[in-house]
């Protein structure tokens, strides 16, 4: 039998295998693995179809998510170790809703006023000179007092001073009196119902808290600019003249510059608590306001009579410092004021005083230079008694002084 012209079982299984070789795959395989070539899609597509997956994945989670799925479909996410349930913090703001700066200007802006003065002088070759000048003042009463500085009405030297008001009325103003000491003027106007600022406590005031000055820096193109800073110091002392000096002064970084002098520094609850009066120009945010409790006194007798009755002890004296410095540590004290020169007949005089007398207190309280004796002296009308303690050839003495009303001339 010819084997090799026959179907042969051996065969058959190898043509079979052939067969599913030629086709890609094995059928007597446990199992089967399939070959074929796979078509792939376009870079571009699969770029696409990632950046529209980024966008869906986007509004999902910064949109749909916190307003439609939050709550209602899937848990508030918390952070580890947190507990209880979510709660979602809304923030609503009113038109009222005022920080303090802003609400202390709209409280003091109307009773701030732009005082324009107009002064003639003379030279050396007897020739007139008119001269302007411009500052700030608070009005401190409804019929027309105003609060200002001293050198802003030069002193009561002026030939004439306007006021300028918030509502741009522009009036004509008497200086009523000043003190270049105290450097403070009250003037009066020709108004009534005006908007009146309020008085604070300036001896309650501390280091720290914010101050606010309203003022027409460099003239009234900038007027009523509202700067704010806090009290820096006080206490604080300034000299004017070699033996003068105004003391007991607020110190403040709020910006005040030429103008804003006579204005108000205002604290947190808009209320004044000092006149602006000066700035160190070799320095920045070095600006010093009087205290408004220096003031006081003379603010409120005008108010009550309409006009202000100032005492006087009838003294010429100087600071033991600058006696000190001059002539040598020979008083028996370091402190104090020195009587150079008793007036005649002047309640000191009729109390006993000396020429050569220091003055160490007033009422108990402790004098240390002749700004602290005349602010000191403001407090009381003609006919108070006061004691006076004084070193006499280093003996201490106690007079009784009775207060007259000061000649015009003091």
């Amino acid at each position: 039998m010819d084997f090799n012209n026959q179907d042969h079982p051996q065969r058959d299984i190898e043509r079979r295998i052939e067969e599913q070789r030629s086709s890609g795959y094995y059928i007597n395989q446990p199992n089967p693995t399939y070959y074929y070539k796979q078509k792939r899609p376009p870079y571009f597509f699969m770029i696409l179809v990632a950046l529209i997956s980024a966008i869906i994945g986007s509004v999902v989670g910064a949109y749909l998510a916190p307003n439609y799925l939050y709550g209602k479909y899937i848990p508030y996410p918390q952070a580890p170790g947190a507990g209880g349930s979510p709660q979602r913090i809304e923030i609503v703001t009113r038109e009222e809703d005022l920080t303090v700066i802003p609400a202390v200007a709209k409280k003091a802006l109307p009773s701030v006023v732009g005082i324009t003065t107009v002064t003639v002088e003379r030279d050396i070759f007897s020739r007139t000179r008119r001269g302007q000048g411009v500052g700030t003042g608070v009005i401190v009463d409804s019929r027309g007092y105003i609060l200002t500085n001293s050198h802003v009405v030069n002193d009561g030297r002026s030939e004439e001073v306007m006021v300028l008001f918030y509502d741009g009325e522009n009036l004509k103003a008497e200086v009523l009196w000043n003190d270049p000491m105290l450097d403070l003027a009250v003037l009066k106007v020709a108004a009534q119902n005006l908007p009146v600022a309020d008085l604070g406590d300036s001896d309650k005031l501390t280091v720290g808290e914010i101050a606010v000055a309203i003022g027409n820096p460099l003239g009234l193109t900038f007027e009523r600019t509202v700067t704010a800073g806090i009290i820096s110091g006080l206490e604080r002392s300034i000299p004017l003249t070699q033996f003068e000096s105004i003391e007991g002064l607020i110190q403040t970084d709020a910006s005040i510059n030429p103008g804003n002098s006579g204005g108000p520094l205002l604290n947190a609850q808009g209320a004044v608590i000092g006149i602006n009066t000066a700035k160190i120009q070799t320095g920045e945010g070095l600006g010093f306001a009087i205290p408004i409790n220096t003031a006081r006194p003379i603010v409120d007798e005008f108010i009550e009579r309409g006009e202000f009755t100032k005492v006087y002890l009838g003294i010429r004296g100087i600071n033991v410092q600058q006696y000190i410095q001059s002539y040598g540590d020979q008083l028996g004290t370091r402190q104090g004021v020195y009587v150079h020169q008793v007036t005649p007949d002047s309640p000191v005089a009729k109390a006993g005083m000396r020429d050569g007398d220091v003055i160490v207190k007033i009422a108990g309280q402790r004098i240390d230079t002749m700004g602290q004796l005349v602010r000191q002296m403001y407090q009381y009308r003609p006919g108070d008694s006061i004691r006076i303690e004084v070193i006499r050839a280093g003996e201490a003495l106690t007079l009784e002084v009775v207060l007259e009303a000061a000649p015009r001339s003091q």
